[in-house]
């Protein structure tokens, strides 16, 4: 028998016994969820997500630098004037979350406010 056709079997078994991930079987790409910050609000106002489920978070800014941040769940990023930023996470609470502009954009900063729902 000739060695890469026995390597082929002993993967196939290993796939089919749940030791090694199957080739075809590949995983969904994260979920993007694209965030528009202006003075002094987010849209969408209200996200929820599931637990366990990877997402990628794009804020994008239409007028000043903003952020956002959701201490509880160590999510940070900042985007200046005009740009993106992104960042990836994989939440694991379940709970309501209320992010915060981490970034002074104006008189309104401190009412700027995003709802995150995490459910099972």
């Amino acid at each position: 028998m000739k060695p890469r056709f026995l390597l082929q079997v002993l993967l196939a078994a290993a796939s089919l016994a749940g030791i090694v991930p199957a080739a075809g079987r590949a995983q969904a790409p994260p979920r993007r969820i694209e965030i528009t910050a202006s003075r002094f609000n987010y849209n969408p106002g209200t996200i929820t997500l599931k637990r366990g489920e990877p997402v990628i978070l794009v804020l994008k800014s239409a007028d000043v630098a903003h952020g956002l941040r959701f201490r509880d769940l160590h999510v940070d990023l900042n985007a200046r004037a005009g740009s993106t930023a992104q960042i990836g996470f994989t939440p694991d609470k379940i709970g309501e979350f209320i992010g915060h502009c981490s970034v002074f954009c104006g008189s309104g900063h401190g009412s700027m406010q995003l709802r995150l729902h995490v459910v099972n």
